[in-house]
């Protein structure tokens, strides 16, 4: 039989990269996204494109009814729709945090909420909530988007003990960073004002750090593959890191002393003190 996934924000990058990688192994595929454009991707009876505005509950509601009439079901969904964030926390205003918030944390539990009943009435399937590696190694400079992706993995963690008697699973999928994706262009538009000329030498020091580690960074590839990982594998694993990065920073929280953790990542991405 074949199985169905749902993903959001399917326009471009790790999203698109996903409903390629799941159509190419035969899966039946809802990609959505806010404004749907069907000519990203070949036409394909396993293929449906939907509107899905992740931010308003009757979008999601919509999405999953009309997916579920395209295939009969849904197996999988991923939330990977998101936006980030790169600011001076004293100069990020309540509207800027709310907004990624909204985007990355509320509508991920709404989604979740949404799709749970289906699952459950299916008795079997799988949600996929797409983090970072910044909720495994939290750098300078991201403490808004670190916190809303953070909440996202405390909450998913959760999840899984609660529909695990369901024969539910949730997961998560936590890429590093990936440039040859839309997300740095997503994050310059959100960073004017955001940045205090005080810190700029700061902000300029830990740029400079940045941009010489790690060696390789992730790509779109590596998150679909751990995304199909997390969509098949029978085990009670719950974290799925992609790229060099992630696996780097999930090594460093999860395999070594507090001591040890904060060191490698002051080395890593702290700037010189300032005189």
């Amino acid at each position: 039989m074949t199985r169905t996934i749902l993903i959001t924000g399917t326009s471009s990058g790790y999203g698109k990269a996903m409903a390629e990688l799941f159509h190419d192994r035969g899966w039946n595929v809802i990609a959505t996204m806010r404004r749907p454009d069907p000519a990203l991707f070949p036409a394909s009876p396993r293929l449906a494109v939907l509107p899905l505005d992740v931010t308003k509950p009757a979008s999601v509601s919509q999405a999953i009814a009309d997916g579920v009439a395209a295939f009969g079901g849904i197996d999988v969904w991923v939330n990977n729709a998101g936006i980030g964030l790169v600011s001076i926390v004293e100069a990020t205003p309540d509207s800027a945090m709310r907004e990624v918030f909204e985007t990355n944390t509320l509508s991920v539990f709404a989604a979740c909420r949404a799709i749970i009943p289906q699952l459950r009435k299916q008795g079997r399937g799988t949600i996929i909530n797409v983090t970072s590696s910044v909720a495994l190694g939290v750098m300078p400079m991201v403490a808004v988007y670190a916190a809303s992706k953070c909440a996202v993995e405390g909450f998913t963690e959760s999840l899984s003990h609660e529909l695990a008697a369901f024969n539910v699973k949730a997961r998560l999928v936590e890429p590093g960073y990936a440039p040859t994706t839309n997300f740095a262009d997503n994050v310059r538009g959100r960073m004017p004002g955001l940045m205090p000329d005080i810190y700029g030498d700061f902000a300029q020091g830990f740029f400079a750090r940045l941009a010489e580690y790690p060696t390789r960074y992730c790509t779109e590839a590596e998150v679909a593959e751990a995304t199909f990982a997390a969509a098949t594998e029978e085990s009670g694993r719950i974290r799925y890191p992609a790229g060099v990065d992630s696996q780097l920073f999930a090594g460093l929280r999860w395999s070594t002393s507090e001591e040890a953790y904060l060191k490698a990542m002051r080395d890593m991405f702290m700037p010189a003190p300032q005189a």
